[in-house]
């Protein structure tokens, strides 16, 4: 089974073990995703006279944004030390230990400055997994890879805002995070235990004296298309979570209600992602992406016309759809292009433009659904798509050969 699962797959420990850790930290993040804009609710804002959307906008934008910055310098950084497990350990560690702090937030600054420290972990680890995760993997079966750490990753996601939803309602929120500051801390252990450091990396690191490069030779025409199609999905997707309260106030739901919403899209990921990864490794990654971004479009669209919380939840299962031929697809894609043992800092250009995605998203909902109207901002994200969607058709070079 082991042999199997090599070689159809590209499966080995490394693989496993990163995408088990990025489970628990998928599904520890998604729990604070559902609880944090409750939260907004209950804490004064001395400092910031805003619509309580707004406020919500900023405190998940201020994640996605120091993320951003704070990636491509700590994936040039582990490309020049040569090493990638200790950024994955200390970055997962300090999203653990801010998480506990949540339940002692008094203000909303201090929501601010405690999502800052959780973003310097995240990017700390995230350019550091998918390096690892490109180095350990063949082009053969990479596509394969990536939908399995991708599909792990959903399922963290799928599973942690129902579980969110559940502990607020029945427990409060100081519970809540000190069961995700637990949990967290899981993935640390993972890391600690079952990951070892690349082969590829030390060695080039030893025999090179100029081991990485900067970010700007990094950043080639085909990643900065990669990154448009990358920040343009993550905003899609991350869009309703800055208007939790609206879509509740809409719907006539409560939190366990949008918590079933949110999760719909990861749970059609949880199914597809394997597969249409599995997929590009035969026919090619290019028009698989191509495709998902032509789904995203108008499924993205209809989010801001549904009525009830069952149509809300089709479309979010049609939303994740593209999405599962967007994301393994793009990593695959990234990592095929990109260097061994300076992957880290191409890498992050992926990685870079998700974390901005999310940061955007929300800003443009809370933004234009309190200036403009309620649907604007899914009719312009699902109008960008559809850009993206063209760009990628037109600029980029396939990696796979049928």
């Amino acid at each position: 089974m082991k042999e199997y699962l090599a070689e159809k797959l590209g499966v080995n420990r490394e693989v496993l073990a990163l995408s088990a850790a990025r489970f628990v930290d998928a599904f520890s993040n998604s729990i604070l995703i559902i609880i944090l804009p409750l939260f907004v609710a209950e804490l004064p804002s001395r400092w910031l006279n805003l619509p309580e959307e707004t406020l919500v906008g900023i405190l998940i934008a201020t994640f996605g944004l120091i993320a951003s910055a704070s990636q491509p310098p700590f994936g040039v950084l582990s490309d020049r030390v040569g090493k990638r497990k200790i950024f994955i350990i200390i970055g997962l560690g300090m999203m653990g230990v801010a998480t506990f702090v949540f339940a002692e937030a008094e203000q909303f600054i201090h929501l601010i400055l405690i999502r800052a420290i959780q973003a310097v972990g995240f990017a700390l680890t995230i350019p550091a997994t998918l390096s690892l995760m490109a180095e350990y993997t063949q082009i053969q079966t990479r596509g394969g890879a990536m939908g399995i750490y991708t599909t792990m990753r959903m399922v963290g996601f799928a599973i942690g805002p129902l579980a969110g939803g559940f502990i607020q309602v029945h427990y409060g929120f100081r519970t809540a995070f000190y069961m995700v500051g637990a949990i967290s801390l899981l993935s640390v252990v993972i890391v600690a235990l079952l990951v070892q450091e690349s082969q590829t990396t030390e060695t080039i690191h030893e025999n090179d004296d100029d081991n990485s490069l900067s970010f700007r030779e990094a950043l080639t025409g085909e990643f900065i298309i990669l990154g448009i199609a990358t920040v343009v999905t993550a905003a899609a997707i991350s869009m309703m979570v800055a208007l939790e309260n609206e879509f509740n106030a809409r719907l006539s739901q409560t939190a366990i209600g949008f918590g079933l919403a949110f999760s719909a899209l990861t749970f059609s990921r949880v199914f597809l992602q394997i597969p249409l990864g599995r997929l590009t490794d035969f026919i090619g990654r290019k028009r698989v992406i191509i495709v998902g971004l032509l789904v995203l479009a108008p499924t993205t669209l209809l989010q801001g016309f549904v009525e009830t919380t069952g149509q809300l939840v089709v479309v979010r299962l049609a939303q994740g759809v593209g999405m599962a031929g967007i994301s393994a697809p793009v990593f695959a894609l990234a990592a095929d292009k990109s260097k061994g043992g300076r992957s880290g800092t191409q890498m992050s250009i992926v990685t870079t433009s998700f974390g901005l995605g999310i940061a955007v998203g929300p800003v443009i909902a809370g933004t234009m659904a309190g200036f403009i109207s309620f649907q604007s901002p899914f009719i312009f994200t699902g109008a960008l798509c559809l850009l993206a969607a063209v760009l990628v058709w037109r600029f980029v070079v396939e990696t796979v050969r049928r």
